[in-house]
């Protein structure tokens, strides 16, 4: 049996981190290996094991990519953080600008990808497509996050995928899924985030019956 209280308190406290980041700390290869390791033993559709991963670690490369990213993204972020929100969401995004105006400081940057394209594709097979990697990438950042290391997932390179693939010689046949900055964490005090009651967003049989 599992330690349900310690297994509980890494899925629950497994955050989106990205002011506490350590910017000058190295992070080992082997970890980064090691968390990979455990990431593919996630399930995969049919078996077919079509996970791929990018890590960047060259200095250069990372300030490529920042730039890909602030130039998809920061008009968005900078919009979005001067918005009236909620404080939660307030803080989210203020730290997702801050993250973008540092990300080529982070010391690893981790692209999910998956073999094949889902350009135009059935919702069928985009789901099994995408249903092959993020579940891997998920196990990825718990691995991370029991060893000492925060992350996040991003996508905003995405919408300069083609030239992120060119920079990274990411063959057109690969589809990159995200964008996770890898660093150790500053302090380890992560709690639960505030939700709304799950009996209010589940049906039950039907849609609209609550449990």
């Amino acid at each position: 049996m599992f330690d349900l209280a310690e297994t509980d308190r890494l899925l629950t406290t497994t955050r989106a981190v990205r002011r506490r980041l350590d910017l000058d700390r190295p992070v080992e290869r082997e970890v980064i290996l090691d968390c990979l390791r455990i990431a593919t033993q996630a399930p995969t559709a049919s078996n077919g094991q079509t996970w791929r991963w990018m890590v960047v670690t060259d200095a250069d490369k990372r300030r490529a990519l920042a730039d890909l990213y602030r130039e998809a993204g920061m008009g968005y972020l900078e919009a979005a953080s001067q918005q009236e929100q909620d404080p939660q969401t307030a803080r989210v995004y203020a730290s997702a600008l801050e993250l973008a105006e540092q990300l080529e400081r982070v010391p690893v940057h981790v692209i999910p990808c998956v073999e094949g394209r889902v350009d135009g594709a059935p919702l069928g097979l985009a789901a099994a497509v995408f249903g092959s990697i993020i579940p891997a990438a998920w196990s990825f950042q718990l691995a991370l996050r029991s060893r000492g290391l925060g992350s996040v997932w991003t996508t905003l390179h995405l919408f300069e995928e083609h030239r992120a693939a060119e920079l990274l010689g990411i063959p057109e046949s690969v589809t990159q899924v995200a964008l996770i900055p890898v660093a150790y964490t500053l302090g380890d005090e992560f709690r639960p985030a505030t939700r709304g009651p799950v009996e209010e967003i589940t049906s039950w049989d039907t849609w609209g019956t609550r449990p």
